[in-house]
């Protein structure tokens, strides 16, 4: 997505199909995208400049994609709008996306709708509703990674199921490749976007275990450019069991960011058989606004 080139999430900059030149004895005329919209002073052809505020609501009801790829291209009118900080403003309005905080003012109100308009979580399969599908298992010990139904309810009531490790380190981890995701090159280059993990993780009540998470972003050749990796989080004997969540924000982490590691995992401390480790669900990696953490 590259917002000002026009560079949007799977798309690639569209020509300008408007080459031909206007005769003063108009022939019959190729139609152009801006006879639908606007009329001619007379028989030569040439436009009236419409009103700002009438190209900006015919600007709300387009596709936004079409509005930065075709019509900032028509001309310089358009462009303005199309560019234009109370255009984006509006659209955010009028499709719900809002600051979390209503005191926080974007800087940038065309790159806060697609990033919203974009956003969701990169991570696949974060509850274990489809087993351990979309994660390599790094380190599988013990009996093994299993998933269960939660054993404490979740903050969030749409996550019933968690994966739970044993008595020897169990770890897995997803890549994230970015590009594929729509986030190309010169987007995260340019804008570096705020990159936003969390993850819930809880012991069980009658054995102690260890809980590790490592979120790492890659270049191109997988080399670490930022790490996320704080310190092992240790549960005694006879815990809780309530769930608990763990975030992290990447920022002005620089260019040539390409993909994410995701690796998180642990053990029980007590070498019991079974699955008596740590538990983990709805792990999330997304790109979100800074305005909207």
């Amino acid at each position: 997505m590259y917002i000002y080139g026009g560079l949007v999430p799977g798309m690639k900059r569209k020509r300008d199909a408007m080459g031909a030149t206007l005769s003063k004895e108009p022939p019959v005329r190729m139609a152009r995208p801006s006879d639908e919209i606007a009329s001619t002073s007379s028989s030569d052809g040439y436009m009236f400049p419409l009103p700002l505020d009438i190209v900006e609501e015919i600007f709300l009801n387009l596709p936004p994609v079409e509005v930065v790829h075709t019509c900032r291209l028509v001309c310089s009118q358009w462009k303005e709008v199309a560019d234009s900080e109370s255009l984006w403003k509006e659209r955010c309005r009028r499709e719900g996306y809002r600051p979390r905080d209503a005191s926080s003012i974007s800087k940038d109100w065309r790159l806060f709708f697609f990033l919203c308009k974009q956003r969701r979580n990169l991570i696949k399969n974060p509850r274990a509703e489809y087993k351990m599908q979309g994660w390599h298992l790094q380190e599988n010990g013990g009996d093994k990674w299993k998933v269960e139904g939660v054993m404490a309810p979740h903050p969030n009531e749409a996550v019933q199921k968690n994966f739970v490790t044993s008595y020897v380190m169990c770890k897995k981890t997803q890549l994230i490749n970015l590009t594929k995701e729509g986030y190309n090159p010169s987007f995260m280059d340019h804008f570096q976007p705020d990159i936003r993990i969390s993850d819930w993780y809880a012991p069980r009540f009658d054995c102690g275990c260890e809980y590790d998470i490592c979120v790492e972003l890659l270049n191109q050749n997988k080399r670490p450019i930022q790490t996320f990796d704080p310190e092992t989080i240790y549960f005694e004997q006879w815990s809780d069991k309530q769930w608990n969540q763990i975030t992290h924000v990447f920022r002005n982490y620089g260019p040539g960011v390409r993909y994410i590691r995701f690796t998180h995992g642990g053990k029980d401390t007590q070498f019991w058989a079974g699955w008596y480790g740590i538990r983990v669900t709805d792990s999330c990696v997304e790109i979100c606004p800074a305005e909207d953490r």
